[in-house]
């Protein structure tokens, strides 16, 4: 990796080689583009230029980087609400029809380092959440095809991820605390209702196992998603699926109920049960069963549930 300064002739000729590094503000001098954010399209050269620092970004749910489809994913700008394809994010997607070439530097301030020429392959969005931790959001996530730089092993923590699990459904440990929250929101710490879920899984699942049922999790990969579904807890030989809630409220049971929907199109399961820390009131109950759902909670040393022989 070399370091270096103005090399870029007066024609605008782009001078600079993929593994090259340059002062941020002496790069803006030379090609010009904005000097700040993440995508800098230049009113002096004919370059769409853009920045990404994959552990800054992942911190907020932003994994750009390598996948293992062979392409480079950029997330879009845009700190506060659903992105939109305007203003940087439009640069990029329209840089092949404006004659822009499409130049990645890794790294937003300081020197940066350049990855190369790349081009727009296609787009499609992702959930994340709001700058600050605020609520999630839509946002634009951009296939880059690399144009005069190898292909790169994914770096990131979902490229990893997806790299090693090429079916849409895998078995995952009931102790493997990874949750659907940790893929889109990274860097926010467990409230202390999902704390409680989780203790409270592991209870169920340590009650299970005593009687001799085998007990797992799913992790899911809907095609054409990026961020994996996670479920709570499966007991192969009951075709059980249960998701858990830390509290007893109308809003955690309408939730579970649509998280359950949701990973039965890829489970199949044969009973769907909702994991609560007490026992519901009866109009919950009543909203449970409407929709073919069991509701179990702790009794004691053991279990109990609106359909008791769903755990014998």
């Amino acid at each position: 990796m070399t370091e270096v300064g103005i090399t870029a002739p007066s024609d605008t000729e782009w001078g600079l080689e993929a593994g090259d590094s340059i002062e941020r503000k002496q790069l803006h001098v030379e090609y010009g583009g904005r000097t700040q954010g993440g995508i800098g399209p230049s009113a002096k050269t004919p370059n769409v230029m853009i920045f990404t620092d994959p552990i800054a970004g992942e911190k907020h749910g932003y994994y750009d980087g390598w996948m293992p489809d062979g392409f480079f994913h950029y997330s879009g700008e845009g700190q506060y609400g659903d992105q939109r394809m305007l203003s940087g994010n439009a640069s990029i997607l329209n840089h092949k029809a404006e004659g822009r070439a499409l130049r990645v530097f890794q790294g937003a301030r300081g020197t940066v380092t350049y990855l190369g020429e790349f081009a727009v392959d296609s787009w499609y969005e992702a959930d994340a959440p709001e700058t600050g931790d605020g609520p999630l959001r839509k946002v634009i996530v951009f296939k880059l095809q690399p144009v005069d730089t190898p292909v790169r092993e994914p770096g990131t923590k979902l490229g990893r991820l997806l790299r090693i699990q090429p079916e849409t459904v895998t078995h995952i440990d009931i102790e493997q605390q990874e949750t659907e929250k940790s893929f889109v929101e990274p860097s926010r710490e467990p409230y202390e209702a999902e704390r409680r879920e989780a203790k409270l899984v592991l209870q169920f699942s340590d009650y299970l196992r005593s009687k001799g049922h085998q007990v797992h999790r799913h992790r899911i990969l809907p095609p054409g998603e990026t961020r994996p579904l996670l479920t709570d807890l499966y007991v192969e030989d009951l075709g059980l699926l249960v998701e858990a809630k830390g509290s007893v409220t109308r809003e955690n049971l309408r939730m579970a109920i649509g998280q359950l929907v949701d990973y039965s199109r890829f489970v199949k399961p044969t009973t769907c049960a909702i994991l609560l820390p007490s026992e519901p009131r009866e109009d919950l109950i009543a909203l449970a069963e409407s929709q073919g759902c069991v509701a179990i909670w702790p009794d004691g040393k053991k279990f109990a549930s609106t359909k008791p022989e769903v755990i014998p």
